[in-house]
């Protein structure tokens, strides 16, 4: 696996990260988790947007900066672009 990351991972509990460059469905997004290269494959997501780093069901928590930021409206499977149309923000 290529070691250079095109994601970012805040704190290793989040369930999301933030690609650092566009990722076209199919593509591999990289990050590191307590040190450790992961890679998911991408379902498509924007630069600067969140990923979703495992399948997360409807009103699960979004989990960012080791902190909840939200919830999901819907069933969001791993490597899905996870925004604004897919989550409730300010849900505990």
């Amino acid at each position: 696996m290529d070691t250079e990351q095109n994601a970012i991972l805040i704190s290793p509990e989040d369930n999301v990260a933030t690609v650092i460059e566009d990722a076209a469905p199919g593509a591999a997004v990289r990050f590191f988790r307590s040190g450790e290269a992961v890679e998911i494959i991408s379902g498509g997501v924007p630069k600067y947007h969140k990923i979703a780093l495992c399948d997360i069901s409807e009103g699960g928590k979004i989990i960012k900066y080791g902190e909840v930021i939200g919830a999901a409206t819907q069933d969001i499977p791993k490597g899905a672009h996870v925004h604004s149309h897919n989550i409730q923000s300010g849900v505990q």
